[in-house]
């Protein structure tokens, strides 16, 4: 950490500068003795992606940024009060303190935090940023947030971790048991230090795969931004089983903030009817879509779906729904003659649901241009039939 950064004509600088592009700073020769052109340019990128995501941050004087991917694996604001909300008490952990985000927000649920990350240089850039917005009740610990655990004498409401993938780990598909901390092997020593653990995952990983190696999952939250779902919620706590675990859909600053829980046994006995498409199309929101709840949907809202592995729903009456909702105007048959004669070099929005090409073929193969009021659904019914629904959204 370089403390000259922090000198009032750098930061007036980076702020001056706020629409500059980084790699073309990082090219030039830095004005500051003492300061090199990288490092103005790692902080100009902290202020530039910190403006909408971190706004509190932004707004307050002498904060020091990390490199990029430190600043891009945190959580936002938005996400990081959304945990902060969950649960509160006398002391929480964060077994994966990284730039602080999280703490922060968990400060305001609980008197004491207790910030854990084995990298010092992150350690001490958040113990500094973390002065600066006067969160006294943060305590930082450098090392290994497993032997602090071992080390301390305290007790925990809740420990927090978002485990990082190992280096050596490649490839999209991963376990928990390939990241830093490894919770599934530190489990039952974790319980005997809190009441219940929080994990967050990225939204890539497989709920059920995670909820096996998490064992005692008693809540999964998917918790979206702008209807993009941006992490999984693991709530864990001893004898909880998946099998009767709580879905919770959240959806923050969107359409549709209501946040929808679902209950185990109400999902469980759940059946789904099936018809074709009829006045009205219903899409879920991101976060719904990921819980997978795809049954629970159809019966909870009495909508049909247009298919067992087409995750859209359809009704003859206009339903309020947490999710976009269409008036069909016409179904056609998959055809491509039919197609470009329709569509041919004409607006609109194209949706892809259990169908063989992709939105970036369909849109070369009949010339339709992305933008207008239209919006297309290529899709398959459940007798197999192909189609494409012409809707306007209502």
């Amino acid at each position: 950490m370089n403390s000259l950064i922090l000198n009032p004509e750098v930061q007036t600088y980076l702020r001056e500068h706020l629409n500059l592009d980084a790699a073309t700073l990082a090219l030039k020769a830095s004005p500051f003795e003492g300061v090199s052109s990288a490092e103005l340019a790692q902080q100009l990128t902290g202020f530039q992606k910190s403006q909408k995501k971190l706004p509190r941050w932004f707004n307050t004087s002498g904060i020091y940024y990390p490199p990029k991917l430190n600043l891009e694996q945190t959580s936002s604001e938005e996400t990081a009060a959304y945990k902060a909300s969950i649960f509160k008490g006398t002391a929480m952990a964060d077994l994966t303190g990284g730039f602080g985000v999280d703490d922060l927000a968990f400060s305001g649920s609980f008197e004491g935090v207790y910030y854990c990350e084995h990298d010092s240089e992150l350690a001490e850039i958040a113990r500094h940023n973390l002065s600066k917005l006067e969160a006294s009740q943060i305590h930082v610990h450098n090392g290994d947030s497993i032997e602090f655990l071992k080390e301390t004498d305290l007790q925990f409401d809740l420990i927090y971790a978002d485990p990082s993938r190992r280096h050596e780990s490649k490839g999209k598909v991963f376990m928990l048991a390939d990241c830093e901390p490894d919770i599934p092997l530190h489990l039952d020593f974790l319980f005997q230090k809190a009441k219940r653990l929080m994990i967050k995952t990225s939204p890539l990983l497989d709920i059920q795969a995670a909820a096996n190696e998490l064992k005692y999952v008693a809540e999964v939250h998917a918790v979206a931004l702008k209807n993009e779902v941006k992490e999984l919620l693991f709530i864990l706590e001893p004898e909880a089983s998946f099998q009767n675990a709580k879905k919770v859909a959240v959806n923050l600053n969107s359409d549709y903030e209501e946040t929808v829980s679902i209950n185990a046994e109400e999902e469980q006995a759940s059946l789904a009817s099936f018809d074709e498409p009829l006045t009205y199309l219903y899409e879920p929101n991101a976060a719904l879509m990921k819980l997978g709840v795809f049954n629970w949907i159809a019966a909870k809202f009495d909508l049909s779906k247009l298919a067992a592995n087409t995750h859209l729903y359809t009704s003859e009456a206009r339903i309020d729904f947490p999710g976009r909702r269409f008036k069909i105007e016409q179904v056609l048959p998959y055809s491509k003659k039919l197609l470009v004669k329709e569509f041919k070099n004409q607006k609109a929005h194209i949706t892809t649901r259990n169908f063989k090409e992709s939105v970036a073929q369909i849109r070369s193969k009949f010339r339709i241009k992305d933008g207008g009021d239209t919006y297309l659904f290529f899709t398959t019914l459940e007798n197999g039939k192909t189609v494409v629904l012409e809707c306007l959204k209502t």
